[in-house]
């Protein structure tokens, strides 16, 4: 098969969405599927407003003719709702091209937090942009569920995996011997970074990551170790030397890096809100609390060894898996719609004059 992907999430970005592709990719190359990856690289691009590292793609149909006509896709698969996504949209639908998307981000909930539009506005858009497609992959049960609330339609489950090998405990303290309680991600508004920061705990606090929020929480709480952008061994350092990790957000739809942790075999908390209550096993896992100093305090006493193992049930490789089967699942069922109407169009009675 000969899959394209179209993201607005890609290099030199980092966060769980280019990651999550990054290792489908390479997943997919190894079962055999050939991979083209459309990206903002592709197009002439501007700075996104408030978050200027971010660059967004400029319209440019003959990019998208050029790939198609290269490539000769046999699925198509819309990643992201940017303007690359837009784009590749509008292509297919204009030739009746089949493609499934994916629900990754509450794109919604930021824009209002940044520029006090309506969220209802922008679930009205979003809800247009994937219903169109021919299925929409979600990660989570609890986000499955809110989305078929707001209309969202032909969700298919897609979870996640985690590189069990780079991500793992190991004897190592880069940040001393008092408790570590550390989150790691991207520094925006949207992660509700304060919460954690706020918190009275024992021992140290250290963020790692970085985003537009950097500078001034960084200005706001000195007593904070920000580390910035750590990738690598030295970031799985950065896990095995903590204690705690806390997850501050109520707004992801997954959250890659508690799996990273778990991996690790660092305990969670965090708010019980989509992402932490479908993968976190309450008072096992991790602590899920209103209360986020309560769960970050009690996360202290559960067993890594047993998080680890927890973690170690997702693997990239069935995550691919089901991504694939989504894929045929869904496209079959488009054509299957499609010679039905044919049908219907043939078997209706012609008019005489």
């Amino acid at each position: 098969m000969r899959l394209l992907i179209a993201t607005d999430a890609w290099h030199p970005q980092v966060n769980g969405v280019v990651r999550t592709y990054e290792r489908l990719v390479t997943e997919l190359t190894h079962l055999g599927l050939q991979i083209a990856v459309l990206t903002p690289g592709d197009f002439r691009t501007i700075p996104c407003p408030t978050y200027p590292e971010i660059r967004l793609a400029l319209p440019n149909a003959r990019v998208i003719e050029t790939l198609f006509a290269a490539h000769h896709p046999d699925a198509v698969h819309i990643a992201t709702e940017g303007p690359v996504g837009w784009m590749t949209r509008s292509f297919c639908i204009e030739r009746g091209i089949p493609f499934t998307t994916s629900f990754h981000t509450r794109f919604p909930d930021y824009i209002a937090q940044r520029t006090g539009i309506p969220a209802n506005w922008t679930w009205a858009i979003e809800r247009a942009f994937h219903n169109a497609g021919a299925g929409m992959m979600v990660a989570t049960r609890s986000l499955a569920a809110e989305l078929d609330q707001r209309g969202f339609n032909r969700i298919m489950p897609w979870t996640r995996g985690v590189d069990a090998a780079l991500f793992h405990p190991r004897q190592t303290r880069v940040f001393g011997s008092e408790p570590i309680f550390i989150y790691v991600g991207r520094v925006a508004v949207e992660k509700n970074l304060e919460a954690f920061l706020e918190l009275d705990l024992p021992g140290r606090k250290v963020v790692v990551g970085d985003g537009p929020a950097l500078a001034p929480l960084r200005a706001a709480f000195p007593e904070t170790l920000f580390q910035g952008r750590v990738t690598g061994e030295a970031l799985t350092d950065c896990y095995a030397s903590a204690d705690v990790f806390v997850f501050p957000s109520r707004t992801d739809t997954f959250g890659m890096v508690l799996l990273e942790a778990m991996a690790s075999g660092l305990p969670i908390a965090a708010y019980p809100v989509t992402g932490p209550i479908d993968l976190v096993t309450n008072g096992v896992t991790g602590i899920l609390s209103s209360d986020l100093a309560d769960a970050a305090r009690r996360a202290l006493m559960l067993d890594r060894s047993v998080i680890r193992s927890m973690a170690m049930t997702y693997s990239w490789n069935a995550a691919a898996r089901i991504f694939l089967a989504n894929i045929e699942t869904a496209l079959g069922a488009a054509h299957e719609r499609r010679r039905s109407r044919r049908l219907f169009v043939s078997m209706r009675p012609t008019r005489h004059a």
